[in-house]
């Protein structure tokens, strides 16, 4: 008996052991990530982390001499500065800032802006909690359309996914006020004529065949409005408009009008800009 109880205790024992190696592992996590922080970095990318603008549009301002780091305005390009520095922009301080990627469903009735006083709500209301980092949404969606939108302070890509060269693919799923007839469906993929620009849909299919006044329609174009355009041109009005595809994101396990923070492996992505 006494044997046993020896070996119960050996048991509990090795169990604990785990437990410190998980304690040092996280203390030594945490203080490579001091270590990383507290590493001197380039004057724009500091600016951009900064949530002011892109690192090429930071380039800009120190030419400019808008920028000045202990007192002294910087022009010269490549100057590395550490977050113990005095760094302004225009006369204010300006604090390199955490990064932050946060995707929201959002709802209907919702203004994709930081401030509008004509608003009820915007989309910076419903995360004004989830960070004391400032968040801006990268691009818009209007007020009555729904679905994937990304909110972030990292200048540096919201450039990059909102320019007119970026050609990655956005899927919607579109409710008309009538059936969508085969017709007019061909027209969406050969191409339509819209004032100036000629929109050509990459895909188009009906989600449910039964239903033919709902559809799915996948487009790399980033113009404003462009979905409601190719259907209003056709004669039809869109009912509801939520977009379940952005910039190889989804809304899959965030209910509508919830958020919740990128996983590592989605920053990653997005930064490399793995997705379709």
């Amino acid at each position: 008996m006494e044997r046993d109880n020896k070996r119960s205790k050996g048991q509990k024992n090795s169990k604990r052991k785990p437990s410190f190696k998980k304690e040092a592992a996280g203390k030594e996590n945490l203080k490579r990530k001091i270590s990383e922080w507290n590493e001197p970095l380039r004057l724009n990318k500091f600016i951009s982390n900064a949530g002011i603008c892109s690192r090429r549009d930071a380039d800009d301002l120190i030419k400019a001499g808008e920028i000045s780091v202990n007192g002294n305005v910087i022009r010269e390009l490549g100057v590395k500065v550490s977050p113990k520095d005095d760094i302004r922009y225009k006369g204010k301080k300006i604090s390199r800032e955490q990064q932050v990627y946060i995707l929201l469903n959002k709802p209907k009735d919702v203004v994709t802006t930081v401030r509008d006083k004509h608003a009820d709500r915007t989309v910076i209301d419903m995360v004004k909690n989830a960070c004391p980092e400032r968040v801006y949404p990268v691009g818009r969606l209007d007020k009555n359309t729904t679905g994937v939108l990304l909110l972030t302070n990292d200048g540096e890509l919201t450039k990059q996914l909102t320019h007119p060269s970026y050609n990655k693919k956005k899927i919607y799923h579109v409710q008309l006020d009538k059936n969508l007839i085969k017709g007019d469906m061909l027209k969406i993929i050969e191409g339509l004529q819209l004032d100036d620009d000629f929109i050509q849909a990459d895909a188009i299919s009906y989600v449910d065949e039964k239903d033919k006044t709902q559809v799915g329609i996948e487009i790399h174009s980033g113009q404003n409005r462009i979905v409601r355009r190719i259907f209003e041109s056709l004669g039809y009005k869109i009912r509801k408009l939520d977009r379940v595809y952005f910039a190889g994101l989804t809304k899959k396990n965030v209910p509508r009008g919830k958020w919740r923070f990128l996983t590592p492996q989605e920053i990653s992505i997005l930064k490399r800009k793995s997705f379709k």
